[in-house]
């Protein structure tokens, strides 16, 4: 915690200097961005505590960092040399940060977008601060999102597919002679790691679990799809009419050859407000911060007016070939 109090403050250090040096009392951080507390009184708060070259680390300044940390962290500067190890990674900021600015160290571009990125997650928790949490949605809102989007809580009948894949139709065929035999779950996974081409097959899992493909839904059922299943084969599985037993006729789909069981069926279920009431408050609550995130953002861009030149953006062309030793996100115009 105390690295990331001290990264966040050498970030602000480095682009914003102290508006006040020189005078008699410049504060830690000065330039409108120092950190603030209401656990002193503002003259005690103002006490200085350490000058570090021109710059003054006041007791308020000391007292806002222990207060922006968890209840955890803050148990540990309990103790006197704590408290002044503290005040050292304070002091170390401060002199890295001067010297950086000596440097030029505020004028790289990245340092820049760092600090750009710390400002902004700060007016994001200010927009956030007043946004409902869960607990704070009332009743009447649940009951009007539940009954608006009563579909969303009815999970329609899932079925566990599972495969062999084969070469041809004549495979497939033999393979579906020994499947009507009424096979066991563990007799079905050892003819699937004998009989199919997949190399999935071959995988260490428990006998009963091989050629398991997962769970589909009815075909004309949005939610129902597997990037497992090609469509054929979720059709087809809803073609079965009880769980164990296979289609008898081979399925061909994505240039292959299934042979499919159904090994698991779920009947269709509707969850009931109650059920839903923790995730749609979630839901609600997320919503209304988005929208108080983007009602600052709308405020913002009337305030500072945002004018892009598409022709330009155009120009720009993403260099894939050396993203790995240049980090992701380089981009070099033509």
């Amino acid at each position: 915690m105390v690295r990331s109090v001290a990264r966040y403050a050498l970030l602000l250090a480095l682009l914003v200097p102290c508006a006040c040096k020189g005078s008699s009392a410049p504060g830690w951080g000065d330039g409108g961005v120092r950190p603030s507390t209401n656990l002193i009184p503002a003259d005690e708060a103002a006490k200085v505590l350490v000058k570090v070259g021109d710059t003054s680390i006041t007791l308020g300044d000391y007292v806002a960092a222990l207060e922006h940390m968890d209840q955890f962290d803050r148990m540990r500067y309990q103790s006197p040399e704590r408290r002044k190890e503290l005040l050292n990674e304070m002091i170390n900021v401060e002199l890295l940060a001067q010297e950086a600015r000596d440097k030029g160290y505020d004028k790289d571009p990245q340092t820049q977008q760092e600090v750009r990125a710390v400002l902004r997650d700060a007016m994001l928790r200010e927009a956030r601060k007043s946004a409902p949490k869960p607990a704070d949605i009332t009743a009447d809102e649940v009951k009007a999102y539940f009954d608006a989007h009563r579909a969303e809580y009815h999970d329609p009948e899932r079925r566990r597919v599972s495969a062999i894949v084969v070469a041809n139709d004549a495979a497939a065929n033999a393979v579906i002679d020994q499947a009507k035999k009424g096979l066991t779950a563990a007799q079905w996974g050892d003819l699937v790691q004998a009989k199919s081409i997949d190399p999935s097959a071959k995988e260490k899992v428990p006998v009963d679990l091989a050629g398991d493909l997962g769970l589909v839904g009815p075909p004309d059922s949005p939610r129902g799809a597997n990037p497992r299943v090609p469509d054929a084969v979720r059709a087809a599985a809803f073609q079965i009419a009880k769980v164990g037993d296979v289609l008898p006729a081979p399925v061909h789909a994505d240039g292959k050859v299934y042979v499919i069981r159904l090994a698991v069926k779920n009947d269709p279920q509707d969850r009931t407000m109650e059920e839903s009431d923790r995730s749609i408050r979630v839901k609600l609550s997320q919503d209304k911060l988005r929208a108080k995130e983007d009602e600052m953002l709308a405020q913002l861009r009337t305030k500072f007016p945002v004018q892009i030149d598409d022709g330009v953006l155009g120009t720009v062309k993403v260099d894939l070939a050396d993203a790995g030793a240049a980090g992701a996100g380089d981009a070099a115009s033509d």
